[in-house]
């Protein structure tokens, strides 16, 4: 049951919830229903950046871990350097979580680096998504960023750029 907390009950400023959520846009004096309130500023985490049937160029196990991702593959679905990123593998159903790094733009390489190197191999296939947590308020407007690769990694498809 949710509680509903009056100004009389409360009588908590601004400043107090800025520090517990920071980037509240609140108006000035008490906030006159807390529940309100934090239920506005709760987050979820929605699909931010995929890169779809990406095949694996390359893997090399003792690069010290990370996943290589063309630059302009990285730039297009709004992927970051060293951003954390889970990855399905469609040839075997691997799932595995790493982190982006660029390779070389253009290249169109995808490479398995350190130890998620043993999950896949050269021509498999690969999901490489990224979340990101996102306001309730404008999850229903959110949209993906998401390319789809064909033959030589070659940009068949995309959405929501």
């Amino acid at each position: 049951m949710r509680r509903r907390i009056g100004r009389r009950e409360s009588g908590i400023e601004p400043g107090a919830l800025h520090s517990i959520l920071p980037g509240l846009k609140l108006e000035s004096g008490p906030v006159e229903n807390l529940a309100v309130t934090i239920a506005s500023a709760m987050q979820i985490h929605l699909l931010k950046s995929k890169i779809h049937r990406a095949r694996v160029t390359a893997g090399d196990v003792n690069y010290e871990g990370s996943l290589g991702i063309d630059q302009d593959f990285m730039d297009r679905v709004g992927l970051q350097p060293y951003e954390r990123i889970l990855c399905g593998n469609m040839a075997n159903g691997e799932r595995f979580e790493t982190y982006a790094i660029p390779a070389k733009r253009g290249s169109k390489a995808i490479v398995l680096n350190g130890a998620v190197a043993h999950l896949g191999k050269r021509g498999d296939k690969l999901t490489i998504m990224s979340y990101a947590a996102v306001r309730q308020a404008k999850a229903k407007k959110w949209k993906p960023r998401v390319i789809v690769l064909g033959p030589g990694n070659k940009i068949i498809n995309e959405r929501g750029i």
